[in-house]
């Protein structure tokens, strides 16, 4: 990862932080726009975006997220969360149980190296 695009994303999450949101959401934006595949960068989006109601966005955020990270649970949670605040439910209900799929094969791949 670049540098520079690794600083900019540390002060964006300083931004988001303190609550200056729409700043945060200004430099993830650049920061995904520099490096599309960062997948923190887009997650982190999502989470401005969804704290300042955007949700339309926040899902576009969401959905990039999980494209990027198929099996990152933290990132179909938070899509499942997006849905949810914008109201659609049966999209919300289908991203939480890839969630708790995801989960249950952490719980099962943990047990099984014991």
């Amino acid at each position: 990862m670049d540098p520079s695009v690794e600083a900019l994303f540390d002060e964006a999450n300083g931004d988001f932080a303190l609550g200056e949101l729409e700043t945060a959401v200004g430099k993830f934006k650049n920061c995904t726009e520099l490096a599309p595949e960062y997948f923190e960068a887009w997650h982190a989006l999502g989470m401005a975006l969804m704290k300042l109601g955007r949700f339309p966005e926040a899902i576009s955020a969401g959905l990039k997220s999980v494209e990027l990270q198929p099996k990152d649970r933290l990132a179909w949670s938070s899509l499942s969360l997006f849905y949810v605040r914008n109201g659609q439910i049966p999209e919300a209900e289908a991203a939480g149980a890839k969630a708790r799929v995801l989960g249950w094969s952490e719980q099962l791949k943990e047990k099984s190296a014991q």
